[in-house]
């Protein structure tokens, strides 16, 4: 999952609205299903995903031998029981980077830059090693003083590259346009590699770690904000800044697979689908992102409908792939839908990361009553979005809302109009205090400070959220699976989406619409 600088901004208004958990009286209808879905089974499925990447270099990315093991794994232990089982393959672009980058300043004042810390290798960076001077492309905000975020337009146009001269290292500023169409422009205009650096407000000054959407035949890196802001500086002071830069990396087309498994019961028209993604990044084995979600799932699975009466509602479980290389396996999916089929879901889960170590019990925030209609879901969610609370608020339990941001894979759901909701525990956002106080755990620590990382393994599991939220996703599945009537938002919540609707109209009308190279980007890769 990829998660971050948005959450953190909006974390004061987090801690304005925390629901404070107060005991009620809870349906005992999904007690027997949570009891029969155990942390000692969800474990053995960890432990097995831990033993895959063991075995495959580390991780269980999409496109490896570690993934193609993992979505075997999915497949066999679902053909075990009465499901229906298939493996829909389909191609994606795949990117590694095959050696260490170098980045380094060679005049004036040789120093050398570190990576992760510095700069980054934007995804789909082409491979070269380039020693030339640097030309800053404006229009620049540097200092950014009160420009607005997402606004700097530098490189976004090709006339912004006019006068570029050919061999020499592009340096151009985070804002307005996709990262892709800035580095395009770059190398059209002749440039030998090309530097984005964050555009500097807060939340945008650490070092980009963001994808182009496509494949540049050139090395391109993200920068922090103080890199960029300090060679535009030297530049502008007379100085000629040379950069060393050097990629080695891997771009081609690979393979990989969804795994979809549908229930032997219940009503096709009415459809509940769960999701969770079966891939990793390259740098780890992902067994918090999305073991986690992963192994909940085939346990909520293979549990369902085995005692008492078999659920009215038809339930189909997907593991998706590649969702780490851009939601694509769940975009995939619901592309091979017709639209007949796409309104047979009357709901979607979605259950990315869930037992994060510094955890924090995070629904989305379906009805847009906290964020507002530009962060929620379509109708029907802010009903998904009251059963994850309602059943949280039956066992003492404090929650809090977060928006739905486009970071995991209910986008490919929401945007066709399908009510989504889902759990979240966090990941590279730092607790708070005022979340310490009410959850628990170390404020000051991210809520997973292995996210994305070689050390999310199965030592990077907290067994008691994990329990949390296991019984959490039954019940509200329990609840989908069996109820009658429609997946609608009250009227007081479609009131209340509808204000914050209006409220927000005018500024999401200004403001520029993140593409896939910034939120993307700067969130998913990596």
């Amino acid at each position: 999952m990829r998660r971050g600088l948005f959450l953190a901004a909006l974390a004061c208004a987090l801690l304005v609205v925390p629901v404070a958990a107060q005991a009620k009286n809870h349906s005992d209808a999904s007690k027997q299903y949570r009891k029969s879905v155990t942390l000692k089974n969800m474990l053995k499925h960890e432990q097995a995903l831990q033993n895959i990447a063991d075995a495959n270099n580390g991780t269980r990315v999409a496109g490896s031998s570690g993934n193609d093991q993992t979505t075997d794994y999915i497949a066999g232990t679902m053909r075990r029981t009465k499901w229906t089982v298939h493996k829909q393959q389909f191609d994606f672009p795949f990117f590694q980077e095959t050696a260490d980058p170098v980045f380094a300043r060679t005049a004036p004042d040789p120093a050398t830059f570190a990576e992760g810390t510095d700069f980054a290798t934007m995804e789909f960076s082409g491979t070269g090693d380039v020693t030339a001077p640097v030309t800053p492309v404006g229009p620049l905000n540097v200092p950014i003083g009160n420009t607005e975020p997402g606004t700097t337009a530098s490189g976004c146009d090709a006339a912004d590259f006019a006068s570029f001269p050919a061999g020499n290292i592009a340096l151009v500023q985070r804002g307005t346009c996709d990262f892709g169409v800035k580095a395009e422009n770059a190398q059209t205009a002749g440039a030998s590699a090309v530097v984005i650096f964050n555009e500097g407000q807060e939340g945008r000054t650490d070092a980009l770690a963001g994808t182009l959407g496509h494949v540049l035949n050139i090395p391109v890196l993200g920068a922090t904000y103080a890199l960029g802001e300090d060679t535009v500086n030297r530049i502008n002071g007379g100085a000629t800044v040379q950069f060393h830069i050097a990629t080695k990396t891997l771009n081609e087309t690979r393979q990989t697979f969804n795994v979809i498994a549908d229930s032997p019961w219940g009503d096709p028209n009415r459809t509940v689908v769960v999701s969770a993604h079966n891939d990793s990044v390259d740098a780890g084995p992902g067994i918090n992102d999305d073991g986690s979600g992963t192994s909940m799932d085939l346990e909520l699975a293979k549990n369902l409908g085995l005692k008492g009466k078999k659920p009215r509602n038809h339930v189909r479980f997907l593991w998706v792939g590649a969702e780490e290389e851009g939601l694509l396996g769940s975009q995939h999916y619901v592309d091979s839908l017709t639209d007949a089929q796409k309104s047979q879901i009357i709901a979607m889960l979605d259950f990315d990361m869930v037992a994060s170590p510094n955890y924090d019990r995070q629904v989305y925030d379906g009805d847009g009553s906290t964020f507002g209609s530009d962060v929620s879901g379509p109708d029907g969610s802010g009903f998904i979005e009251s059963l994850f609370n309602s059943f949280f608020d039956s066992q003492g339990q404090a929650h809090e809302p977060i928006p739905f941001d486009g970071r995991s894979d209910y986008v490919a759901f929401t945007d066709a109009g399908i009510p989504a909701g889902g759990l979240f525990t966090g990941a590279e956002v730092i607790k708070t205090p005022a979340q310490q106080a009410i959850f628990g755990g170390v404020a000051g620590v991210a809520f997973d400070h292995c996210y994305h990382q070689a050390c999310d393994t199965i030592n990077n599991l907290n067994h008691q959220a994990f329990k949390e939220m296991k019984n959490a996703a039954a019940d509200t599945l329990f609840t989908l699976a069996n109820t009658r009537g429609a997946i609608a938002d009250s009227a007081k919540s479609r009131a209340a989406k509808a204000k914050h609707r209006r409220a927000h109209s005018a500024r999401k009308s200004a403001a520029p619409r993140l593409g896939r190279g910034d939120w993307l980007g700067e969130f998913l890769r990596r």
